[in-house]
């Protein structure tokens, strides 16, 4: 045990009347909600690297944090996160986490020896995960931290990094596989340009299609049987990234005939930097059957930058959760908060109470999101809105052509006449719930 974590007890459901800050108001694993326990609906996991890797550093300033397991350049030192890590996971109880690999050991001289550190701390991991209740969400390769994924992993113009990265990912397939991922990520940091100047973007594109077929063919070929994931983000660090959103995402997977073999891991604060509310891209994401997995936080809208703060907006967590919802929930996927505190949050106690606050705030608009769907209120609005192409004349026009159609404006048997969308009275009906 770690003295990180001294004094602070497990945090427990006191329900919506209690003012104890480390309790939950909203959260209760055991509730019910449209037939289903919360915890299975919401499906909770804490980011190693937000949460124990990152050291306070923002981009005009460094560390802050001075954290037990600092310097994180030893093995001894990665086994002392570890320990805080899962005191942690024991504290908050929620069922998932998540890791890349450069968060959990410390990096080596060599590929070899990142590996053998990479593999001892899997070990551990594994025997802490055998006494817990704890599993894994899903891991990942950190391919955009280090100086040789300058110029981009799979889309590097270098055709050695483009070997170490699939050497990278294969290692950490297999450590997702054998602690029993359910999902495995590739979120490419690094897969873009700053000027084109220097960039064959076709070429880059055709190189990153045929890097993840053959990520998902190697997950076929070791049994793994979780879903591979990509996650989308428009810029920063590169100037343009080339999963810059979901519908950007699916016409690539299409390009490169994956759309059946891999899902999207959505970000709210990278749909922001997108110009998207998070909303629209569990919607975009749903309609187009990819949705697989969301990273829960925020942006503060003021900055241009991936701010990755904790959850506090129930009406937009709630409009998220419908979405969702009404796809039918998750399956392999599940709520990961890629979040972090703020550089002046120094204590134990706030990088507890961060993740106390975000559960409540997801439970509260998982809530809000159930009640909608079964009042049924939205999607009666959507059915009256839609009517009309229920009936057999607009059916007709689907399935016919330019000319009939035009023929039937010609008779002056249609003459549209515009309709309310009364997005006011359905704002207001959202804010009931929320």
């Amino acid at each position: 045990m770690t003295d990180f974590f001294k004094d602070i007890a497990p945090i427990q459901f006191e329900g919506a009347d209690s003012t104890n800050p480390m309790a939950f108001h909203h959260y209760n694993p055991e509730e019910v909600v449209m037939g289903k326990r919360m915890e299975d609906h919401l499906r909770f996991a804490i980011a190693y690297w937000h949460s124990f890797a990152w050291e306070g550093g923002d981009p005009f300033g460094g560390q802050t944090f001075e954290r037990p397991w600092h310097p994180q350049t030893r093995m001894d030192m990665a086994k002392v996160k570890a320990d805080a890590a899962f005191e942690m996971f024991d504290i908050l109880g929620q069922p998932y986490f998540c890791w890349h690999d450069a968060d959990v050991r410390p990096e080596g001289d060599s590929f070899a020896e990142s590996l053998k550190n990479f593999e001892e701390i899997i070990d551990y991991f594994e025997e802490k995960m055998s006494t817990r209740k704890i599993k894994l969400l899903w891991g990942t390769a950190n391919m955009f931290s280090h100086r040789r994924w300058m110029s981009g992993a799979s889309t590097n113009p270098d055709p050695e990094v483009f070997a170490y990265s699939a050497a990278t990912v294969k290692t950490c397939m297999d450590a997702t596989k054998r602690l029993g991922g359910e999902n495995y990520v590739l979120w490419g940091g690094r897969e873009g340009y700053e000027t084109l100047l220097n960039t064959d973007m076709g070429r880059e594109l055709d190189h990153m299609g045929r890097f993840l077929n053959m990520v998902v063919d190697y997950k076929h070929k070791i049994g793994f049987e979780g879903t591979i994931l990509v996650e989308p983000k428009p810029q920063e660090p590169s100037k343009h990234q080339y999963d810059f959103d979901a519908a950007t995402c699916y016409g690539f997977l299409q390009k490169y005939g994956l759309e059946n073999e891999v899902k999207l891991n959505l970000e709210q604060g990278h749909a922001i930097l997108a110009g998207h509310s998070f909303e629209h891209e569990i919607a975009t994401a749903a309609a187009l059957g990819v949705l697989g997995s969301i990273d829960m936080n925020r942006n503060d809208y003021q900055s241009g930058w991936d701010t990755d703060q904790f959850p506090n907006n129930v009406p937009e967590v709630a409009l998220s959760y419908y979405h969702i919802l009404k796809a039918g929930g998750f399956t392999t996927g599940g709520t990961n908060f890629d979040a972090k505190l703020r550089r002046q949050s120094l204590d134990a106690e706030d990088l507890i109470a961060a993740h106390v606050g975000g559960m409540d705030i997801c439970a509260r608009g998982l809530k809000a999101a159930a009640a909608m769907i079964e009042d049924g209120g939205l999607e009666q609005a959507l059915n009256e809105r839609y009517a009309g192409w229920e009936s057999d004349e607009a059916k007709a026009m689907l399935a016919g052509d330019l000319d009939s159609t035009f023929a039937d404006v010609m008779s002056g048997k249609i003459n549209p006449a515009p309709k309310s969308g009364r997005q006011e009275i359905l704002e207001n009906y959202v804010n009931r719930f929320v």
